[in-house]
């Protein structure tokens, strides 16, 4: 038995278009053409599709001689076996799912491999140039740089903002500068990977406003996950070797200014049509502005000059390297995270930065040889397991 998919029926002098199973004297017609021209078109064993009715093939031709006048000037068909026509839908889902994993996966390994190179470069400077407000305004300066010039050049579409905009934006910058400048002081002051464990208690700290400040709830598990993450990070800072009240303070005043990001951005950016680059752009933009004049009066020309000098004598020209390093990779790991989550879920995020951190751990304790006692490590892991748990039940 031969079977027939929908077709598509096209009456000469007409624009009517139906779409419908083949009549039943036409079936048996086709069926007839079917074993007529099985050895040269069609298995029948196979389904058919009829895809065209326009104009009339020769095996019809051959089949209907003695009915020229009744078929030849109304139908026409053209069958392929069904295995042969365009992929199914399953197989175009499956491809589409791949590629969009692939993508992920590529923006999470660009998003981690550029937080890395930017904190072993900021650590260089600050060890050479100890001067993290300034540090600070030229991150956020070369990232309005680069984005100015992407838009002036057509590069990336410019964002189409008002005023009502800008004044929304305000004061996710303000966080934004505070938790940034305080994370900066805080890695100028110990090693990358304390900063970086002592930041992985951000839930915590989410938590903790959300529920204060906003009355929100959270499920049991939420509030259980926290009790890793506090202990983990408290373990680590008792057993940390070089331990220093200005760097753990400025983690923890990042933790929290980062957490007001957060809840403004959210509260704020609601129905905002701007891409996730085009708005950390012009966060940056607005940070920038609002951080420069008190760089200037905390550290200032002055200090900057004498620092440079020193930086110069001991390091050379390769300090001008590493401090346009810094700037640049800051903007950039910054920039991808933005646009990462255009394409995936808050969850999925939360487990890309607690991975993101564990990267950036690993990776300074490395490079920069940095003494970690077992305890460390273990209030580290236990502090990161936390972060991962609370990620989970969050959701």
């Amino acid at each position: 038995m031969i079977s027939l998919k929908q077709s598509t029926l096209s009456i000469p002098g007409s624009d009517f278009y139906r779409r419908r199973s083949p009549a039943p004297d036409f079936q048996s017609h086709i069926f007839q053409v079917a074993k007529t021209c099985r050895s040269s078109i069609v298995s029948l064993s196979k389904p058919l599709h009829i895809s065209s009715i326009e104009s009339f093939s020769p095996c019809l031709k051959k089949s209907s001689q003695n009915d020229k006048s009744k078929d030849q000037s109304l139908v026409s068909c053209k069958a392929y076996e069904a295995d042969r026509s365009e992929p199914t839908m399953k197989t175009t889902l499956a491809r589409s799912e791949a590629a969009r994993r692939v993508k992920i996966g590529t923006y999470f390994a660009t998003w981690w491999t550029l937080n890395v190179i930017f904190n072993i470069y900021n650590k260089k400077v600050l060890n050479a140039f100890p001067f993290p407000w300034l540090t600070s305004t030229l991150s956020l300066a070369a990232g309005s740089l680069i984005m100015l010039i992407s838009w002036a050049l057509r590069i990336a579409e410019s964002p189409k903002t008002d005023l009502q905009f800008w004044k929304t934006l305000f004061p996710v910058a303000v966080a934004h500068t505070i938790g940034h400048v305080a994370a900066t002081v805080s890695m100028s002051k110990v090693a990358v990977s304390f900063t970086h464990i002592i930041k992985s208690g951000e839930p915590a700290f989410s938590v903790l406003v959300s529920r204060f400040l906003l009355g929100e709830t959270f499920p049991p598990a939420v509030y259980l996950s926290l009790v890793p993450i506090i202990g983990g990070c408290a373990l680590s800072a008792l057993t940390e070797l070089n331990f220093n009240m200005t760097g753990f303070m400025g983690a923890m005043i990042s933790n929290l200014a980062f957490v007001f990001r957060n809840i403004f951005s959210k509260r704020g950016m609601k129905g905002k049509s701007v891409s996730g680059m085009n708005y950390y752009a012009c966060l940056s933009m607005l940070s920038l502005l609002i951080l420069t004049p008190f760089a200037i009066a905390v550290e200032g020309p002055q200090m900057w000059a004498l620092g440079f000098k020193e930086a110069m004598s001991q390091i050379g020209p390769q300090i001008i390297w590493w401090m346009a390093a810094q700037s640049v990779f800051y903007h950039l790991y910054n920039q991808v995270s933005y646009m990462s989550l255009d394409e995936i879920s808050p969850l999925t995020f939360s487990v890309g930065n607690t991975m993101k951190r564990i990267s950036v751990i690993v990776s300074s304790i490395i490079i920069f040889g940095t003494p970690v006692q077992p305890v460390n490590a273990l209030g580290a892991a236990i502090a990161i397991l936390g972060t991962f748990l609370y990620s989970q039940a969050k959701q």
